[in-house]
Order: C-alpha cells, then structure tokens, then sequence
C-alpha cells in the first residue's frame, strides 16, 4: 500500500473514466433502426446495459458476439429475431469518437502527474484506443474486463491507485456515473462527477494555469 507524504497539491495522480468522459458513442443507427421497428428509442440499450447481459461482457467473460446474442434474447418479446441482430450488432458496432478538449486537458495534466484509465470495459478497449490514435495516451489503463473487477468494486480503485503509485487518498477520480464516485470517496479518493469538459478544468486547473480550484469535487 502506497502511504501519503504531505504536498501542495490536493491530490497527485488522476485516475480517469473513459466511456463519456473522453469517448461518446454515435447511435443514430440504432436509433433509425428502434423507429423502423417501432420500438421506443432507448429500447435496446436499456436491454443491453441490464447488469445481467453487461456485466458478463465488462468482467471479461464472454465476447462482444455472445453480448449481442444476449441482446438477441432480450429482445425475442418485442420484435423478429433478424430485427433484434440488428439492433444488437448496431450497438455493438456504434461508431465513436474522442473529445478531443477533453483528451488535450489530460494530456496535459499527465506532464505533470499521473493519469489512469479506469474504465468498465470490453476486451475490444485496447483496440478501440488504438483506433481514436490513444494508445498510449495514459500512464496504465486498468480495464474491468482485464482485472475481472468492475467499479464500483473497492478492488479496482485499489488497483488503480497501486499502478499509479500514489496513496489512494492522494487520486483525483473522475467519472459520470454518481455510484463510481461515490464509491470512490468512500475510500478516500476525492471524487469529481464529470457531466461537461469545465467540470474537469475546475478541478486541474492549478495545472493548467496556476490556479488551484476543487468546484465540481467531493471528498
């Protein structure tokens, strides 16, 4: 275990969501295809993101093919099954792309101290960095569907911290989801609920131009 040493600074390392926070999804696909089907839009995704079909894909137990084959069953009720491939496979195919403000901010906080991805992923996130040219854009990038763990387990945080080398109370942790950062302060990080691209320059601001500001944060 990393132990904390005073500094100036309020915290030393930033650990880092992936999936809206630095990369967003285009579904407009899926979405022509929901109407042509008339479903209501949304329909798919809130069969897909179920913890039961999702979180065997993030932990890293099956591919993203049998994740779209479960969405194919959950689905079976509600329209054909050549209609359900559809709308499984133009989820799992969803174009996306980087925030390129948000990708630039991190790049420069990461001259300064180091920056994590800690993402409840599939086992495509090291292909999918390759592709938006982020390969190697972060220090270490701690996938769930790597480590077998997915936030807001303790265990992946703990993990982070560890390959950041800094007390866990010494990392920024930054992410959309409210229960990840909940999770997050509980063991003493101090966490920032990401919602826009000013959230996180409030936050690492004092590395970008010298002035140090939390507005956005707990702890």
């Amino acid at each position: 275990m990393t132990t904390s040493e005073p500094s100036s600074r309020p915290f030393d390392a930033v650990l880092c969501d992936f999936d809206n926070v630095i990369r967003f999804y285009d579904t407009t696909e899926l979405a022509r295809l929901e109407r042509a089907a008339g479903l209501e839009q949304g329909t798919t995704m809130k069969v897909a993101y179920a913890p039961e079909i999702d979180l065997p894909l993030l932990l890293g137990k099956i591919t993203q093919q049998e994740w779209v084959d479960s969405i194919v069953l959950g689905l079976a009720d509600r329209v054909p099954k050549t209609t359900a491939r559809e709308l499984g496979t133009a989820l799992a195919r969803a174009p996306f792309w980087a925030d390129e403000v948000v990708v630039a901010m991190l790049r420069r906080v990461q001259a300064h101290m180091p920056l994590i991805l800690v993402s409840n992923a599939t086992l495509e996130l090291e292909d999918d960095l390759a592709s938006l040219g982020l390969s190697d854009f972060a220090d270490h990038v701690v996938s769930s569907a790597r480590v077998g763990i997915a936030k807001p387990d303790r265990a992946i945080y703990e993990i982070a911290s560890e390959r950041a080398g800094v007390a866990i109370d010494r990392c920024l942790f930054v992410d959309d989801r409210l229960e990840n950062i909940e999770a997050a302060v509980a063991l003493g990080m101090t966490g920032l609920h990401y919602r826009e691209p000013a959230d996180l320059h409030a936050s690492v601001s004092f590395l970008l131009d010298g002035r140090s500001s939390l507005t956005g944060s707990v702890k």
